[in-house]
């Protein structure tokens, strides 16, 4: 038994190993389209960070907001 889940940990390690692998490759690719797109288009490309960071920055308000009313919430009772 200890053989078996041995080797098919091994197994699982490489396939693991094959898919991150993959997924590299894939990110190396987006980021060297994203990195022309940047230089053809350095406006856009701002303005779209811009509004990503702006985005990202009223979830993060949301969520804390949310976490803020149920602590009160908790100590009015």
């Amino acid at each position: 038994m200890v053989k078996k889940a041995k080797k098919e940990g091994t197994d699982l390690e490489a396939a693991a190993l094959k898919e991150l692998g993959k997924m590299k490759a894939k990110m190396e690719n987006a980021s060297k389209k994203v990195e022309s797109y940047v230089k053809k288009n350095p406006e856009k490309a701002m303005l779209i960070s811009a509004g990503i960071a702006a985005a990202l920055a009223g979830a993060a308000a949301l969520v804390a907001s949310k976490k803020g009313k149920k602590k009160t919430a908790k100590k009015k009772k």
